[in-house]
């Protein structure tokens, strides 16, 4: 593509590399390879039960040792609330109370979400806010039909002359009422860290964020610490990073030229979650907890979300444990006979590694290089919920485009769902991935892994997306949890549904889990 200086000014600003442009353009043009789903990922296949860990033990081993562990709580937190608010708005916007009811506007439009915010409203977090609000601005309230009352209401929560919640981050929206106050995500994370990545009385936490949400985030931090550390006896170090703009990708038309505005520009976005693996990479720690912003709940089911968390960690130390130790014997050049088939069913039955094909027709040499690379690399526990129809990625066996199987977090837009094999085998998922995970990224020597290094870059995907009435491709990046972790060690375990709970839209608020009983 031949650029004007204009764009290569932009390029520059935002660091990110003709080659790159280039490789982004060619994507476009050829797709990318894609994964080729071999079966599901299900309980005794890929996926651990629970009752097959030694859970007492692993508890205790993890209570023992933490305090002795750098811990870091990693939380994707960049995303505004507008997807939250959405049918809000669209009621807003379509609503003419002049030649309707609501209720009509709910039957004819089918919109439950509307019917179950407006029934369920006293019960929201921020109900006693926004009614004391409404009711100085409109000392006639009470006189008004129910139609207004329910507009005001909806107005008072969205526009800037309100609360204006879904252009706030997410993170900053409240999510529980409590007797004493209502707390938002951003605060419940905090106590969730204090329960269970706490080392020494202090816990480290890293949020990333989108830069017009900085000072919004520090201003409500500075509150929240105070309030939380006085009630979990627990120091805080809070950090942020932003989402680099080196990381963004080029949106094309149709035919797959660059969109260009008016200004002489080039039309970049954001390139999903997969961009993030920039941020985690700067990360140093024995443990990193990552856990999406909106999956929290009221502190009455904390014990219960932190009792999975710690032993999630306490099985990843385990196997870290083993890990090492396997490393370290490997680097002696004398390995047994016995010893070598230790770890080949170590790797196969324990970390769902799978051996190549040809695997025993290698030289015994050419077998421990394997073994040692197959064992050198970042650790991940995941947790998996049972499916029960939730959007996003799920565990599976493919194949990548190296023709290697193995085992791997897969996200929809990444199956061909129009060839009939993949579109069945990707509903024979039993479980989802709730974006749980416990990460290990040293090794045996305590060094930092490169995570660049263990990235599947052909794991990105083609998006189609609307921008200003004209149809658009956009590219994603691998996944974070997906083809951005695609060559980590991956060890799947089953946890319950009340590990997780996100907030998709602001009626979930309204589910036990974010409700005092």
């Amino acid at each position: 593509m031949k650029l004007t200086a204009v764009q290569e000014k932009q390029l520059q600003d935002k660091g990110i590399s003709k080659q790159t442009l280039e490789k982004q353009l060619y994507r476009f043009k050829n797709g990318f390879p894609g994964v080729i789903l071999n079966r599901a990922a299900t309980i005794n296949d890929g996926i651990i039960p629970i009752e097959q860990l030694n859970v007492d033990t692993l508890l205790s081993n993890y209570e023992f040792i933490k305090d002795q562990l750098d811990m870091i709580k990693f939380v994707p937190a960049s995303g505004a609330a507008s997807r939250m608010f959405k049918f809000l708005h669209e009621f807003l916007n379509n609503f003419n109370q002049h030649k309707q009811s609501i209720n009509s506007y709910i039957n004819n439009n089918k919109a439950n979400d509307l019917f179950t915010f407006l029934v369920g409203r006293r019960d929201l977090p921020f109900y006693d806010e926004i009614m004391e609000s409404i009711k100085k601005k409109h000392p006639d309230w009470y006189n008004k039909s129910k139609s207004e009352k329910e507009t005001l209401f909806v107005k008072e929560v969205l526009t800037p002359d309100g609360f204006n919640y879904s252009a706030m981050p997410k993170g900053l929206v409240p999510f529980h009422k409590y007797e004493d106050r209502s707390a938002s995500a951003f605060e419940e994370h905090l106590f969730e860290a204090a329960a269970y990545a706490s080392s020494n009385g202090k816990a480290k936490l890293h949020f990333t964020i989108a830069p017009a949400f900085e000072e919004a985030f520090r201003t409500k931090m500075e509150q929240i610490k105070i309030n939380v550390e006085k009630r979990t006896k627990t120091k805080f170090v809070i950090d942020f990073s932003y989402q680099s703009a080196a990381t963004d990708t080029i949106a094309v038309d149709q035919k797959d030229n660059p969109i260009v505005f008016e200004d002489g520009t080039l039309f970049f976005r954001p390139a999903g979650h997969g961009a993030l693996i920039n941020n985690l990479n700067t990360l140093d720690a024995d443990l990193i907890f990552i856990k999406n912003i909106d999956n929290v709940t009221i502190s009455s089911l904390e014990k219960e979300t932190s009792y999975y968390k710690k032993l999630l960690a306490g099985y990843l130390l385990h196997l870290r444990t083993r890990i090492f130790e396997y490393l370290t014997v490997l680097e002696k050049n004398e390995v047994e006979d016995s010893t070598r088939i230790k770890i080949e069913k170590f790797l196969t039955e324990e970390l769902s590694a799978v051996l190549p094909k040809d695997y025993y027709k290698y030289k015994t040499n050419y077998q421990l290089e394997h073994l040692y690379d197959q064992l050198d690399r970042p650790l991940r526990v995941c947790g998996m919920v049972k499916n029960e129809g939730e959007a996003g990625g799920g565990p599976f066996w493919v194949f990548n485009h190296r023709g290697e199987l193995s085992i791997e977090i897969v996200e929809t837009a990444q199956i061909n769902k129009s060839d009939p094999r993949q579109k069945k085998i990707a509903n024979e998922a039993t479980h989802f991935n709730p974006v749980d995970l416990i990460c290990n990224v040293r090794n045996h020597k305590g060094e930092k892994y490169n995570l660049f290094k263990y990235c599947d870059e052909d794991t990105g995907f083609i998006t189609y997306k609307s921008h200003q009435g004209q149809e658009i491709k956009a590219q994603e990046l691998p996944g974070l949890w997906n083809g951005g972790m695609a060559y980590w060690n991956s060890v799947f375990v089953e946890v319950p549904l009340i590990t997780f709970n996100p907030v998709k839209t602001v009626t979930d608020l309204l589910k036990s889990a974010h409700q005092l009983d």
